[in-house]
């Protein structure tokens, strides 16, 4: 249930189209939905503009091809997240229509009607190597299912610096970047030098063994020099997504 949906509703009601019966059966249907394993919030969308994400990790194929088409029968698409290969698999011969990421370890299927967001602008990812991609890759198909345009700079960090600071006009185009890195987690406070829009540093479990996991990238990024810097949980592309994602939505009219 949307908040598009809900205004149809209840225009309905007021012009007549529907009846006051009607109405509240299809809110009573909507809120949640009981499942063996699951309780689905249907009501997600309504309340924070995007429908409940499925967390695919512990979960088996046959969980995940569940949740998913339950989320999806009411027309607002899913986003699935760190899914095992076996359930990309799955969830690619079983939903139609689903756009699985290999790399990304996603599913997403889009709603219906289009997610109707107004946003200031792009949303940035930044990637310090190729070996951060997994991570940077899930906050780019959750940004983008969250209704925002996305840019992308792949492998531009702090080992060559030269090459993030030939990229000018994505940074400053930006409205917000998120900046995905391992090792010693050094690039979020160089991007958070050189822009204005809000920056989320991203640290990943990339690294030798003195980097702990993706500790060292963390602690790097908390104590970054350069202000402003917001930092999420080791190689939690989706949070900072989702973070990015509310700080780049405008106002409602």
């Amino acid at each position: 249930m949307t908040s598009e949906r809900l205004r149809r509703l209840l225009a309905g009601v007021a012009e007549g189209r529907v009846t006051p019966a009607e109405a509240e059966r299809a809110l009573r249907w909507a809120p949640v939905e009981e499942t063996p394993f699951a309780t689905v919030d249907h009501h997600r969308a309504l309340r924070q503009g995007y429908p409940e994400v499925l967390f695919g990790e512990g979960k088996t194929a046959e969980q995940v091809v569940e949740i998913a088409r339950a989320i999806s029968a009411r027309g607002d698409g899913f986003l699935a997240t760190r899914l095992s290969l076996e359930a990309r698999d799955a969830v690619r011969a079983l939903v139609d229509g689903a756009e699985i990421d290999d790399v990304a370890r996603t599913a997403y299927l889009a709603p219906e009607e289009p997610v109707g967001r107004k946003v200031r602008g792009p949303v940035l990812i930044v990637t310090a190597g190729t070996s951060d991609l997994p991570v940077a890759e899930e906050a780019a198909v959750t940004a983008r299912a969250f209704g925002n345009p996305v840019t992308r700079l792949t492998d531009v960090g702090v080992a060559g610096i030269h090459r993030l600071l030939a990229a000018r006009d994505p940074l400053l185009d930006a409205s917000v970047v998120i900046v995905v890195a391992g090792m010693e987690g050094a690039l979020p406070s160089v991007v958070g030098g050189l822009v204005a829009a809000p920056v989320i540093g991203v640290p990943t479990s990339v690294g030798y063994g003195a980097s702990f996991g993706g500790v060292s990238a963390l602690l790097g990024m908390l104590n970054s020099c350069a202000s402003g810097v917001t930092v999420v949980n080791i190689d939690n592309g989706f949070g900072a997504a989702a973070a990015a994602s509310r700080i780049n939505l405008l106002p409602a009219d």
